[in-house]
């Protein structure tokens, strides 16, 4: 079961991990581009603290953006802003989803985030250490993938794969460790089975399609490594 007192206390670690690495930057700095296509640093700066405003939302029982339109046009009004702009905005941002967390509340109850998607209340703490943690290596700032904490690689890696599972654009995969320890199974059902082994960031980065995008994986069984839909 999700523990999401845990998931809080992380992302509270995670949150702290960031602010203490954007605070080394300069507003130069913010305007160059990230590992994201499109967005510069600020970008993503922006885009997280609206997506935690936005879990609020969710967790209160409202939409969670009020639109797709007015949360890309939220981002883009706020990416231009000086650091210590974007440090203020992060930090209380953040501070507003933790408070919305502390009170008594049922966290088995089902709650809708966009596009229809619907979850555990429990899984919204895990879906915002995930924003936090990938987008901070989204950055470029030094942050990488092989930095992730092993519990939320692996965890992330459970929740991607399962993600991309019965997908007919997928084909069937098997992902393992260098060692050939088992790690997960993706993918539909149709087309010619693929096994790929690598290191941890290795298969996070192709599931979560950043880092090298499983360019360094070894294909076990199967033809070449399966090029996944965009997130």
């Amino acid at each position: 079961m999700t523990d999401h007192v845990h998931d809080l206390a992380s992302v509270r670690e995670a949150t702290d991990r960031l602010l203490t690495a954007v605070a080394k930057l300069d507003n130069a700095s913010l305007s160059q581009e990230s590992h994201l296509p499109g967005w510069t640093r600020g970008h993503i700066l922006a885009h997280l603290a609206r997506n935690a405003d936005a879990l609020v939302n969710v967790l209160e029982g409202r939409p969670m953006y009020e639109s797709a339109a007015a949360r890309d046009a939220d981002i883009e009004r706020d990416a231009g802003r000086p650091l210590e702009e974007h440090l203020t905005d992060l930090r209380d941002s953040a501070a507003r989803f933790l408070a919305t967390s502390e009170p008594a509340q049922d966290w088995q109850r089902t709650v809708e985030l966009r596009n229809g998607v619907t979850d555990l209340a429990a899984n919204v703490p895990f879906r915002r250490l995930v924003e936090v943690e990938l987008h901070h290596v989204d950055l470029g700032i030094g942050y990488e993938l092989h930095d992730l904490p092993t519990a939320f690689a692996d965890r992330e890696i459970a929740f991607l794969a399962d993600r991309w599972s019965g997908r007919p654009d997928v084909p069937p995969v098997t992902l393992q460790f260098s060692d050939g320890t088992f790690v997960a199974r993706t993918g539909g059902t149709e087309g010619t089975p693929v096994t790929l082994s690598g290191a941890r960031d290795d298969l996070l980065g192709w599931l979560a399609g950043r880092g090298r995008k499983g360019a360094h994986l070894a294909i076990e069984a199967g033809d070449a490594v399966p090029e996944l839909p965009a997130l």
